[in-house]
C-alpha cells in the first residue's frame, strides 16, 4: 500500500471509530475475567472432591497468572508487529480449551497444565487490549486504560451468580466446560472486528493528543523507548517494585477471599443490604466485581487530571487502610462485605495507572510489548498467593497475611510521591531534551507523538 492509499484510508475513519475498538477490547477482557476472579468459587469443590489441599489446588492459579503475565511482552511484541486480531484470536481459543480441561482434571498435573494454556490466552487478550488503547488514546491514556481493564475487573460481575448457582446444582466440572466454551466463542468473533490502530490513527488525533499533553497535568515522553532500552532504566524498576507490592495484596484477596469467609464462618451467612439478600460470600463476590471495575476507568480519568502519582499515593493508602479494617472488622457478614469492597476498589486502579503511566514515560510506538514487560509484576506477585495460605496455616489466622498486604501497600504509596515522582520527571526531562537537541540539529520541527 502506498503513502498516500495509507493517508486516504486513515482517513475515512470517523472519530467514532477507536470508541468502537475499545468496546471490543472491553467485550473481549470481560470474557476472559472468570478465568481470574471466578476461580475462587472453584477452589472449595475441587479441595472436596478430590481431597488435594487448598495450597496445592492454589499452585494452578499461580501458574495461571504467571503464565497469563511473564508472556505479555512476547504477546506484546507479536501486537505492535503484526496488529491485534491475530493475537486475540489465538488467545481466545487457548483461554476455552483452558476451562475445557479444567473441567476433565483428574490429577494435579492435568488442573497445572489447563492452568497454563488458559493464562497464556487470558495474556494474549489481556496485553493486546490495553496496548491497543494506549495507542488508540494517547490524549486520554488513564481512562482508555481503565476502561479496557475495567472489563476484566467487573467482566465477571454478571456470571459470578450463574456460576455459582451452576456449580452447586450441576457441579463445577459443568461450569467449567460450558462457560469455558461459551467465552472463548465470543473473544473470536471479538478479534475478527479488531483493526491495528496504526492503519487508522489519524494526523488529526495526533494533533489534538500534542494539545492535550501541552496542556496536561500528566508529562509524557516524546522519544519512543525500545523494551531493550526501557528494561536498562531505573525508573522502570521502580514502577515494577510498586506493581509487585500493589499486586501482591490484591491477588491474595482475590484467591484466598473463599477460604477466608469459610474460616471466619460466615460464606453463607444470609447478608441483606438495599432490600438484596445474598450470601455473604457471593454478595461480596457480586458487589467486589463491580467495584473493581469502576475503580479502574475512575482513578484513570482522575490520574488524568491530577497526575499519576498523586493518584498512586490516594489509592495505595486506601488499600493499606481497608486491609486492616477488613482484618479488624470482617468477622461481621455485613462488615466483611463492604469492606472487601473497598479493598477491590483501592486495588484494581493498578490496571490502569501503571500501564498508562509506563506509556506517558516511554512513548506509544512500543506501548504493547513496554506495558507487557511491567504488566510481568502480576506474575511475580502471585508467588507469594501459595505462601499466604501456608503463612495462615503456620500462624493459625490470616492475621499475618493482612498485616504483611497492608504494609507493603503503605511503602508504595509512599514511594509513589517521594521515589516515583522525581525519578519520572527527571527521565521524561531528559527524554524531551533529548528529541529537542536531535531536532534542531537536524533542522526540523519538535513535534509531539
Amino acid at each position: 500500500m502506498t503513502r498516500d492509499n495509507t493517508l486516504a484510508t486513515m482517513a475515512t475513519k470517523p472519530a467514532s471509530y477507536r470508541w468502537m475498538q475499545l468496546l471490543m477490547g472491553i467485550i473481549c477482557m470481560a470474557m476472559i475475567a472468570n478465568l481470574q476472579y471466578g476461580w475462587t468459587l472453584f477452589v472449595n469443590p475441587i479441595a472436596d472432591k478430590h481431597g488435594w489441599s487448598r495450597a496445592s489446588i492454589q499452585v494452578a492459579f499461580t501458574i495461571f497468572v504467571l503464565a497469563e503475565t511473564w508472556l505479555v511482552p512476547i504477546e506484546g511484541y507479536l501486537v505492535d508487529r503484526f496488529g491485534p486480531r491475530p493475537v486475540v484470536l489465538v488467545g481466545g481459543l487457548l483461554c476455552g480449551i483452558g476451562w475445557v480441561l479444567n473441567s476433565f482434571a483428574d490429577t494435579l498435573t492435568m488442573l497445572y497444565i489447563a492452568a497454563a494454556v488458559s493464562g497464556i490466552g487470558a495474556g494474549a487478550v489481556y496485553g493486546t487490549c490495553v496496548g491497543n488503547a494506549l495507542k488508540w488514546f494517547p490524549d486520554r491514556r488513564g481512562l482508555a486504560a481503565g476502561l479496557t481493564a475495567a472489563g476484566f475487573g467487573a467482566g465477571s460481575a454478571l456470571t459470578i451468580l450463574p456460576i455459582s448457582a451452576m456449580i452447586k446444582t450441576s457441579g463445577y466440572e459443568a461450569a467449567f466446560l460450558y462457560f469455558g466454551i461459551g467465552q472463548g466463542i465470543v473473544v473470536v468473533l471479538m478479534a475478527l472486528l479488531l483493526t491495528d490502530p496504526r492503519h487508522v490513527i489519524s494526523p488529526a488525533l495526533r494533533a489534538k493528543a500534542a494539545r492535550a499533553s501541552a496542556h496536561s497535568a500528566v508529562p509524557q515522553s516524546r522519544r519512543d523507548f525500545k523494551p531493550s532500552e526501557v528494561v536498562r532504566t531505573p525508573v522502570f524498576w521502580i514502577m515494577y517494585f510498586m506493581f509487585v507490592v500493589v499486586a501482591a495484596g490484591g491477588l491474595m484477596a482475590t484467591a484466598q477471599l473463599g477460604p477466608i469467609a469459610k474460616d471466619f464462618h460466615i460464606s453463607d451467612t444470609p447478608v441483606s443490604i438495599m432490600g438484596l439478600a445474598l450470601p455473604a460470600l457471593t454478595f461480596a463476590l457480586a458487589i467486589d466485581r463491580v467495584l473493581n471495575g469502576i475503580t479502574r476507568p475512575f482513578f484513570g480519568w482522575v490520574s488524568d487530571r491530577i497526575g499519576r502519582e498523586p493518584t498512586m499515593f490516594f489509592a495505595f493508602g486506601m488499600e493499606a487502610f481497608g486491609i486492616l479494617a477488613l482484618y479488624h472488622y470482617g468477622q461481621n457478614p455485613v462488615a466483611f462485605v463492604i469492606l472487601t469492597g473497598l479493598v477491590f476498589f483501592a486495588w484494581g486502579e493498578i490496571y490502569s495507572l501503571f500501564p498508562s503511566t509506563c506509556a506517558d514515560t516511554f512513548g506509544s510506538r512500543f506501548a504493547a510489548a513496554n506495558a507487557g514487560m511491567l504488566y510481568t509484576a502480576k506474575g511475580t506477585a502471585s508467588l507469594l498467593v501459595p505462601l499466604s495460605s501456608v503463612l495462615a496455616t503456620m500462624t493459625g489466622s490470616w492475621h499475618a497475611v493482612f498485616i504483611v498486604a497492608s504494609s507493603l501497600n503503605a511503602l508504595a504509596a509512599l514511594m509513589a510521591w517521594f521515589v516515583l515522582r522525581p525519578m519520572r520527571r527527571a527521565h521524561i526531562e531528559a527524554a524531551n531534551n533529548t528529541v529537542n537537541h536531535e531536532a534542531s540539529s537536524e533542522g526540523a520541527p519538535v513535534l509531539a507523538h
